[in-house]
């Protein structure tokens, strides 16, 4: 019986590398082009403005932090789970880390203090999951409201101000490259979107979160322990968000109890827009990067186009709508 299931796990993987080396890159050209048109109309429409150097480098590094918690959710997108405490991870993560600076620890103690605050937040949601057997969509938002709890109760609603400048650092300063002054946050989040693209396309842990995602008992079957993946994808989801609120943290000069606030949609629509499927199994890192650059050109350009704020989410819901549409009518084909 053993045999049978070991050789059975062995037929089924070259043909799902196949199905993804047919697929993503479509998905991911198709995003592309969505991309270059919303640019393009931007720049006929509010050209001064939306092309000006200065305007292109603060939407990059505006979408730097949704993309890095991006990165995170998709590992729990591609499972079929879904994480709703994310931007209450954020808030959480940068508090941490802004507490402990105005108590005067260093700052590389307070990111990593920061870093295990949402690496926390992330192994608990994972164990709700895994040994709790609960639904990941319950599971997160309890968390959600947990953490943010936590976060107004810590603060009792007041912002944590006053950090130090090697701290602020981390958002706001630019190094030059080629002649350009590349925002920091930028460069960090290419670097954690090139480690998890390895991580995701190049070892054995990335080949069983897909396979998770595409059948869960076949993976089970073949020897995996998916109890303890479930927990490692939701510790690393954690750990990812605690990275965007640092960076967000460090950028906005203040840790405030309400930071971050209705992130969760942004982040999830990034993932979604990204080509990353709600039956799991799919998605790539390069698609979320795009698809939190589709978010941050529509929100900038809303407010170049004088469109009202309030009218931002419900642009943002109808972007998620269309895009499960579309993801569910390429599953019916």
């Amino acid at each position: 019986m053993a045999k049978n299931l070991s050789s059975t796990h062995e037929v089924q993987q070259p043909s799902l590398k196949r199905k993804s080396l047919k697929v993503i890159p479509t998905q991911e050209l198709g995003v592309i082009l969505i991309l270059i048109t919303l640019i393009a109309i931007l720049g006929a429409t509010a050209r001064e403005k939306f092309l000006n150097p200065n305007t292109i480098f603060n939407m990059i590094r505006n979408f730097s932090w949704i993309a890095v918690a991006g990165f995170g959710e998709l590992l729990v997108i591609i499972i079929a789970g879904i994480d709703l405490s994310v931007g209450s991870t954020m808030a959480f993560s940068g508090l941490i880390s802004a507490m402990m600076l105005v108590s005067g620890f260093p700052v590389p103690v307070a990111v990593i203090g920061g870093l295990a605050g949402g690496l926390l937040v992330g192994l608990v949601n994972g164990l709700l999951v895994s040994k709790g057997h609960l639904p990941a969509f319950i599971a997160t938002l309890g968390m959600m409201s947990v953490v943010r709890g936590i976060v107004y109760g810590v603060t009792q609603g007041q912002p944590v101000m006053k950090l130090p400048l090697g701290f602020l650092n981390i958002g706001r300063i630019d190094v030059p490259i080629l002649g350009l002054k590349v925002p920091l946050p930028v460069i960090l989040m290419l670097v954690i979107a090139v480690l998890m693209h390895m991580f995701l396309s190049k070892t054995i842990w990335g080949y069983r979160i897909y396979a998770l995602g595409g059948n869960e008992q076949s993976t089970r079957l073949s020897g995996v322990n998916t109890g303890w993946l479930k927990i490692l994808v939701f510790s690393l989801a954690g750990l990812m968000a605690g990275t965007g609120g640092i960076l967000m943290t460090a950028r906005l000069g203040v840790a405030m109890p309400n930071a971050a606030l209705g992130y969760e949609l942004d982040v999830i629509a990034a993932v979604f827009i990204g080509g990353a499927s709600t039956s799991g199994g799919s998605g790539t890192i390069l698609g979320v990067l795009i698809g939190a650059a589709i978010m941050q050109v529509l929100r900038t350009g809303m407010i170049l186009l004088g469109i009202d704020p309030y009218w931002q989410n419900a642009a943002i819901g109808m972007i998620i709508l269309i895009s499960l549409m579309v993801d569910q009518l390429r599953r019916r084909s």
